[in-house]
């Protein structure tokens, strides 16, 4: 199978060493002298120090005819999602639309609030079938060839096939559904969430806090994600809990990074420029506020991340405002709709 990867960041290194173990795999970035220079030394040092890549890894810094290498194929986007609509577009210009589209970003885009196979249809047209790829996994692991379970969500079966046949090998095992919505918004709550969970660890808050707000953060994600067409039950699994559970308590997590730090009194603009990698929580947190706005859903957790990230509010009084809020029923009705809607969906989800 002939596949290209675009973004040759942490992830989209990661992501294109795995399948150039077992398929004919091409890395594009627009950055062609970073391409060079990986290619020149089989390593992305700047985003994956330490780590060879594969013999087998193809280079190509022309993006047209890297897509052709896998028009009859697979193509994976893995770049930050604010350049997914700027990849996109470039797709189309370039006249060589792939047979199927993967995309592996996270997040809300800014101002329009749309997910990411909602901008990969409006720029390249709604008849691509698209899936995306989501999951608890730490690009440095993958690369590494250590074991994962990932989630593929396609509303094409065709799609999710492809993408199972790729990526579905060696120490990487693949799970498939077509809720496309419930994966990508539990990949894009998390990244939040873990920022908070970062902001508890910072304060020495210790376990039971940690697990309080993992526990009620997934209540969050998942009124959301039903809000917004997703079954409850996806947010149940890896996507959703399963990555939140590895963003929000892993060492090698970014937003949970950004947490800690800023309970430690460090400035946001220092963290994020001393991170060196994206931090899509707080790119997104808040889109995902006004979507629980609009949506009429109580989200306390990330309000909290947001007055900390952009209204100046001090980490220890967030987490006051927090503890004060008034006591309620854990099985509110809220909940109550919740548990039904997922008995209802349960039996239609899209195993692999």
């Amino acid at each position: 199978m002939n596949l290209i990867v675009l973004g040759a960041g942490a992830w989209g290194s990661a992501l294109a060493n795995h399948l150039s173990k077992h398929h004919e795999t091409t890395l594009w970035t627009r950055n062609a002298a970073h391409l060079a220079q990986i290619a020149r030394e089989r390593r992305n040092g700047r985003y994956l120090p330490g780590i060879p890549l594969t013999r087998a890894l193809r280079y190509e810094a022309d993006l047209q005819k890297a897509l052709r290498h896998a028009a009859d194929a697979l193509c994976v986007i893995a770049t930050p999602l604010a350049a997914l609509r700027t990849v996109c577009v470039a797709i189309r210009a370039s006249g060589c639309l792939p047979a199927h589209l993967i995309v592996a970003c996270k997040g809300f885009e800014n101002d329009t609030r749309q997910m990411p196979h909602q901008i990969a249809a409006e720029a390249l047209g709604p008849a691509l079938s698209c899936g995306v790829l989501s999951g608890p996994s730490f690009a440095r692991e993958v690369a590494q060839g250590l074991p994962c379970a990932l989630t593929i969500a396609s509303r094409s079966a065709v799609c999710r096939e492809r993408a199972v046949q790729a990526f579905h090998q060696g120490a990487m095992r693949i799970y498939a559904t077509d809720d496309v919505i419930g994966v990508e918004v539990g990949g894009a709550v998390k990244n939040v969430l873990a920022i908070a969970a970062g902001i508890a660890d910072g304060l020495g808050l210790g376990a039971n806090a940690r697990a309080a707000l993992m526990t009620r953060g997934l209540a969050e994600m998942t009124q959301l994600g039903v809000a917004l067409g997703a079954r409850a039950g996806t947010l149940m699994g890896l996507s959703g809990l399963g990555d939140l559970i590895l963003t929000a308590t892993g060492d090698l997590s970014r937003n949970r990074t950004v947490g800690v730090q800023l309970a430690r009194g460090q400035p946001l603009n220092a963290i994020l420029n001393a991170l060196g990698h994206v931090a899509e929580g707080v790119r997104c947190a808040r889109d995902i506020r006004e979507l629980a706005r609009v949506h009429a859903i109580e989200m306390p957790i990330t309000q909290a991340v947001c007055t900390v990230l952009f209204e100046g509010c001090a980490p220890d009084k967030a987490v006051k405002a927090l503890l004060q809020r008034k006591a309620k029923a854990e099985c509110s009705q809220t909940d109550r709709r919740l548990r039904k809607i997922f008995q209802e969906q349960s039996s239609t989800a899209v195993y692999g």
